[in-house]
């Protein structure tokens, strides 16, 4: 398989969603699964912030139809990573597909985020440290790829000036 963008690209479009996965995985297993406190998670004040993962996880907010948000976060974060995978090793025009349809799915995610931080700070009155992680990765998701389509000239995207057709790189993140 040829690896259509260069490895940077790839690396720097991957990283939050790894990160994701890391952080939903660690919910599902540790939390839901073994049903233990989570590592990293104070339970306190700090900076004025009330920190408790078990409030944030264990509240009525914590699932949508009986499913853990974090198993739909899981389920976010893999679908971002297929249309990587996509981006990187599929056609010319299945990357560039792939790559508008990255940004409209990660723009769902970004219309969420705004929510659920108004849940945890406001209705739970917690924050959960790894809900934070997903959340920041989800938002930095976002800004690459938003960065990656509408503020380089739409010639470094890899689409020429002939209709139709599209080099094989994305544009450079210098």
């Amino acid at each position: 398989m040829k690896l259509r963008i260069s490895k940077l690209k790839l690396l720097i479009l991957m990283a939050m969603s790894v990160v994701g996965v890391a952080a939903s995985a660690e919910v599902l297993i540790v939390y839901y699964t073994m049903g233990q406190t989570l590592p990293l998670c104070p339970n306190g004040n700090f900076l004025g912030l009330h920190f408790d993962c078990d409030a944030v996880l264990g509240s009525r907010y914590s699932s949508v139809f009986g499913v853990p948000l974090e198993l739909l976060a899981l389920g976010y974060f893999l679908v971002n990573l297929g249309l990587v995978y996509l981006i990187a090793f599929g056609s010319d025009k299945i990357s560039h597909v792939s790559m508008r349809t990255l940004f409209g799915w990660r723009f769902i995610g970004i219309v969420l985020v705004p929510y659920l931080v108004f849940v945890e700070v406001i209705l739970i009155k917690a924050i959960c440290v790894y809900c934070t992680i997903m959340h920041v990765a989800i938002v930095a998701d976002f800004i690459i790829i938003s960065y990656l389509l509408f503020l380089k000239p739409p010639d470094t995207f890899g689409v020429s000036s002939v209709p139709g057709s599209m080099t094989s790189e994305l544009p450079p993140l210098d």
